[in-house]
């Protein structure tokens, strides 16, 4: 049977920024976004020169999928977006017509909460219902953040980044910040992410004390975000004496808003006013052990070994 590989993350608006207002919408649940709020994000958008999020999941998925052939087994990849086109729908439909008969879906995130990612489950249930007797056999990936591989990969970079700086700079390790409400709702999910940073913090080799959990990217809802958010402990670390600071995401996977301006505009206007150093580590996108894992999840959980495996 052919094995069906889909990405899935949250998307992006068209390169010339036209369905903004609808894709901003769409991430909040439908509640429309006032005009101030969608000509700030025209203008992030505009800084990095649009989201390279879609390309680079294609080419994570074409990765995957290379790999997989690699070694020896009959695989397509491609991907499927919460948020905007292609959608999740198209991807299925893809995969159904390419011949794959078993699909694994993973979220392209390493941590996972039904809370908020229950959204990807039910758009694949209504593209099965929609697919009909074509429809393939979907198996959704669950978290796959104690992945060695993942864990390695984020340290790989960790250490490649620590090499351009001063010894002994301090690293940020940054997730996703949540409305506190929220996470007060998932404390599993809370769990995952530390324990992310732990296991990341460990394999590259970062003493107690040297690095931190933070959090990063607090949206533009009233009430009160996840603390301490990266923007409160630059100026802690630049007042402790260090001169150079390495932010490293756990949970981003590819280039795209949160990145390219969250951290390399925002974050890094931050630190360089305050006189330090500033180094983001390299995304993942298509690093050779972040795909092996891709693969491997795909794989398992298709129940299917490699050949001589």
């Amino acid at each position: 049977m052919r094995l069906g590989v889909l990405l899935m993350t949250y998307g992006s608006p068209a390169d010339d920024l036209h369905d903004l207002p609808q894709y901003m919408a769409a991430v909040r649940g439908g509640r429309e976004p006032s005009p101030q709020l969608v000509d700030e994000f025209r203008r992030r958008y505009e800084l990095i020169g649009g989201s390279p999020l879609i390309p680079i999941t294609r080419a994570q998925a074409a990765a995957v999928e290379e790999h997989l052939r690699a070694e020896g087994l009959d695989a397509c990849a491609t991907v499927g977006m919460r948020f905007s086109a292609p959608s999740i729908g198209d991807g299925l439909r893809e995969l159904s017509d390419r011949g794959c008969g078993a699909v694994t879906a993973v979220v392209m995130s390493p941590q996972y909460s039904e809370l908020l990612m229950s959204g990807y489950r039910r758009a694949i249930d209504a593209a099965l219902l929609e697919l009909g007797p074509a429809a393939p056999a979907v198996e959704l990936a669950p978290a796959w953040y104690r992945e060695p591989g993942f864990v390695e990969a984020v340290a790989e970079r960790i250490r490649d980044g620590l090499a351009s700086l001063p010894e002994g700079a301090p690293v940020l390790l940054t997730a996703h910040s949540l409305p506190r409400r929220v996470a007060e709702a998932e404390p599993g999910y809370l769990e995952q992410l530390r324990e992310t940073a732990e296991s990341v913090a460990a394999a590259a080799g970062l003493e107690d004390g040297r690095w931190h959990f933070c959090w990063q990217s607090a949206g533009h809802e009233p009430g009160e975000w996840m603390k301490p958010d990266f923007t409160d402990i630059l100026p802690q670390l630049r007042s402790a004496g260090h001169l150079s600071v390495l932010v490293a995401p756990i949970q981003f996977l590819a280039d795209h808003l949160e990145i390219l301006y969250d951290i390399d505009i925002g974050a890094r206007q931050q630190a360089e006013e305050a006189g330090m150093v500033f180094a983001r580590i390299e995304s993942l996108n298509t690093s050779p052990t972040f795909i092996g894992v891709l693969a491997r999840i795909a794989r398992e959980e298709a129940a299917i070994s490699a050949p001589g495996a």
